[in-house]
């Protein structure tokens, strides 16, 4: 435990003194990710819309569920707060093999390369709620009281999506197989969370769970600071809390202390 503090300390002093090159990092990121495309930042918004209006024929004409508000409002909310967490995934976990003339002639903290995805994730997760408070216009919601949470839930849901990242980055780096298997368990995942169907609406024993994933939690929290206006800080949000602070401490100890083989395995 003492091991562990230690490190968190200098994982810490370390990013406060790259912190220049970390948003230089995501600087270049968020350039070259949107260079030479023709929609260039809307593909933020092109992206959970055209989802939402593919789910929202599903689950309005085909098999018709009951999610307590207007479907593309509860689809869309659910999948603006996905995409921040399944892009940051994606874009990481070829982080480190994209960059090897720096990962390997350079020395600063490697987990500068995740971290600054996940900003460039938080830029177009605020381009895409543009949309969100437009449908909700729409539909008349209004933002209530209950948004005050949002930080909190935003807070909980970048962590977790850190640890998550680190730890893909660094799996990647030294299993090459692991970039294919990714796009399936990220599929698997999200039908597993509350993006496009409330879970509870599964029962029995798959339904026990799909409750312990704490992506859910963490997207209804988000769903009810914005949309409905209720509490976001339930137990469930509070355990999935307590689980991405754990997360995003032990990957970033875990990366931090296998970065120094990163050179000999790139």
């Amino acid at each position: 435990m003492i091991a562990l503090w230690r490190d968190l300390r200098e994982i810490v002093h370390e990013q406060v003194q790259y912190r220049d090159l970390l948003f230089q990092m995501a600087k270049r990121d968020l350039v070259l990710r949107y260079k030479q495309t023709f929609m260039g930042a809307a593909w933020a918004i092109f992206m959970p819309l055209m989802n939402t209006i593919v789910f929202s024929i599903i689950f309005t004409r085909v098999a018709r569920i009951d999610v307590g508000m207007p479907y593309p409002v509860f689809a869309y909310s659910g999948l603006v707060a996905w995409n921040l967490f399944a892009s940051s995934l994606r874009f990481s976990i070829g982080s480190l093999t994209s960059n090897i003339a720096l990962v390997t002639k350079v020395y600063f903290p490697r987990e500068i390369f995740p971290i600054s995805v996940v900003m460039v994730s938080l830029v177009d997760f605020a381009v895409a709620n543009v949309v969100l408070l437009a449908l909700m216009a729409f539909y008349h919601f209004t933002p209530s009281p209950a948004i005050i949470y949002l930080p909190v839930v935003l807070i909980v849901h970048v962590m977790f999506t850190i640890g998550t990242a680190l730890l893909v980055a660094m799996a990647n780096l030294f299993y090459r197989d692991v970039k294919y298997l990714f796009d399936i368990v990220l599929s698997v995942w999200m039908f597993a969370t509350s993006v496009i169907y409330p879970v509870h609406l599964i029962g029995g024993r798959t339904g026990q769970v799909l409750r312990l994933n704490p992506m859910t939690p963490i997207i209804e929290g988000y769903r009810a600071a914005v949309v409905t206006g209720d509490n976001p800080l339930t137990p469930a949000f509070a355990a999935a809390a307590v689980l991405s602070m754990l997360t995003l401490a032990v990957a970033w100890v875990w990366f931090h202390r296998a970065e120094y083989s990163f050179a000999e395995n790139i």
